[in-house]
């Protein structure tokens, strides 16, 4: 493994239920675990963020060079379930909304938006590859 191919966050507790990741840049994002009423984001929230927030860099390098879009919107659902394989989620989906200008520009980007999601989906995000693979995590105890 590289340096250049390492990514890490550190998840500190803040507070009960409450954490804070904070990135190798020093970024940091605050959740928690979403007992009301708090609005912080939840784990899942996160992943379904993660899942969203990836494809749509994706999709957006690659629209936005020709028109820059009037709206840009990505929405990402799926069902929580809990049963004989423990919790996870299921029937993850990601619907793309871009309105592009009128012109040139936005005619090429609209052309291209299609095939930009699929790139995407199909081998540009590492966060909707790594779970569609199936990626194995692993879980230790440091000892202190």
């Amino acid at each position: 493994m590289t340096e250049d191919s390492l990514r890490s966050v550190t998840v500190e507790r803040s507070g009960t239920g409450h954490f804070v990741a904070t990135n190798a840049r020093g970024g940091t994002i605050r959740f928690g675990g979403g007992s009301a009423p708090d609005s912080e984001f939840t784990p899942v929230e996160l992943l379904l963020a993660a899942i969203g927030g990836c494809t749509a860099v994706d999709v957006d390098v690659a629209t936005s060079r020709h028109a820059e879009p009037a709206g840009f919107t990505v929405k990402v659902t799926g069902t929580k379930v809990g049963d004989d394989l423990g919790n996870r989620m299921t029937d993850l989906a990601v619907t793309f909304t871009v309105v592009f200008p009128g012109g040139e520009g936005g005619d090429r980007a609209r052309a291209i938006l299609p095939r930009a999601v699929k790139a995407s989906h199909d081998r540009l995000c590492t966060v909707s590859r790594t779970i569609e693979i199936g990626t194995p995590v692993t879980a230790t105890v440091q000892d202190t």
